[in-house]
């Protein structure tokens, strides 16, 4: 599996802990230090089943900055997931990769169900 998060979010050190207790084996992944590219975005988002606006940190300083609340409808599917691509901090974390499986954010009840766990 590969966890995606960003190590000074407690959401993130949440999940990471919860993925630890269980004995789960992963590869980390900074989302800051190492963006997802627009490839990795597009995979994961058709992969999700999720509306890719929920692929966004919308509680991010840098979400707030560019105005995104009111720009994102207008943007195109391609636009945004280039935007994501752009910037690390601007992606919803943590993000989990198992296979064909994508979790975006850290539900404890749903990665328990969707890992089996």
């Amino acid at each position: 599996m590969l966890f995606l998060c960003y190590p000074k979010c407690t959401t993130c050190q949440k999940a990471r802990r919860w993925l630890d207790g269980h004995g789960a084996a992963y590869e980390l992944r900074d989302i800051k230090e190492e963006n997802p590219s627009l490839e990795e975005l597009r995979a994961w988002h058709a992969a999700s089943g999720l509306p890719l606006r929920r692929f966004f940190n919308t509680s991010g300083q840098q979400y707030r900055a560019l105005g995104l609340k009111d720009r994102l409808a207008s943007m195109t599917e391609e636009e945004q997931l280039a935007l994501l691509a752009s910037d690390g901090m601007l992606v919803k974390r943590p993000i989990l990769v198992d296979g064909a499986r994508v979790l975006v954010g850290f539900r404890e009840a749903a990665w328990a169900e969707a890992l089996g766990l």
